[in-house]
């Protein structure tokens, strides 16, 4: 978990090779409190990650759940976050650029106005961050954040 001001708390998190049960504990034990999704479709072939499965199981751990589809990566762009480093480079300015958009920026205020107030993480299927979009969301949040603080 990243502290980014005293009261302040965001995170990213994959939940590539773990099982529910395991992932919901690391998460109770970072102490989060709001579990953001930013896949684009929120489904999986994993049990328990597909979006109904997983709000009620984060639910009854105490931890709330909301998705923003806004803030998916399209397919046509995801195989650059798998790519030689000239691909991913791309594939993370192509999404940043999309992020310029109104809704997905709507979006980006609405996770930094929540890290103000609780704990929270961005989830995506990813476990190394650098090779997933949400550490694009997580910077652009921090962006928000940091220019808030520095206002």
């Amino acid at each position: 978990m990243l502290t980014i001001e005293r009261d302040i708390r965001l995170a990213g998190v994959g939940y590539e090779g773990l099982g529910l049960d395991e992932f919901i504990r690391r998460l109770q034990l970072s102490g989060v409190t709001l579990l953001v999704d930013v896949r684009l479709n929120p489904i999986s072939r994993k049990r328990g990650f597909s979006k109904t499965a997983l709000a009620g199981a984060l639910g009854e751990a105490g931890i709330a759940y909301e998705h923003l589809r806004e803030l998916g990566n399209p397919k046509w762009n995801r195989a650059g976050f798998g790519g030689s480093a000239g691909e991913l480079a791309n594939a993370r300015e192509t999404y940043a650029e999309g992020l310029r958009s109104p809704s997905a920026s709507e979006c980006l205020d609405r996770i930094a106005a929540a890290a103000r107030l609780r704990s929270v993480a961005l989830m995506c299927f990813e476990a190394d961050e650098q090779r997933c979009h949400r550490d694009v969301v997580l910077n652009a949040v921090r962006d928000r954040l940091s220019f808030a603080m520095s206002a």
